[in-house]
């Protein structure tokens, strides 16, 4: 066998300006402000459960706290993610996933080279394909 065809991974970076850097604050703002909604919410179905059934509320209460702590995990990482995001300068590269494309390795084919493929994009541009 000479040749082989795999899927390889592809970086997708973006150049960080003033229009995607203001889109990301107000993503997070919005992910942030909406798990407290629904913090706030399932405070209000746990209290709906305990007048309801009072005999279960160690349980009741167990399940609802998981649900208040995935909602304020999930607030907690979109503020961090928020003030990093505020902290980096205009023209850095950040990464924003991974694609896969599809490759025909030959017998002699520098791995490093087909391995490390990034798209670099400004504004939802591709500007850039590195290798």
């Amino acid at each position: 066998m000479d040749s082989i065809s795999i899927k390889v991974p592809v970086t997708i970076k973006a150049v960080l300006t003033e229009k995607l850097k203001e889109r990301l604050i107000n993503d997070f703002t919005r992910t942030a402000e909406q798990m407290e909604l629904e913090i706030k919410q399932i405070d209000l179905d746990r209290q709906r459960e305990l007048e309801n059934n009072p005999e279960h509320v160690n349980r009741i209460n167990q399940f609802f706290g998981n649900e208040i702590n995935q909602r304020r995990q999930r607030q907690a990482e979109a503020n961090a993610r928020k003030d990093t995001v505020s902290k980096l300068a205009i023209g850095a590269e950040i990464t924003q996933g991974t694609l896969e494309r599809q490759v025909e390795l030959k017998v002699g084919d520098n791995m490093r080279e087909i391995m490390n493929v990034e798209i670099l994009i400004e504004d939802d541009k591709i500007i850039a394909i590195r290798g």
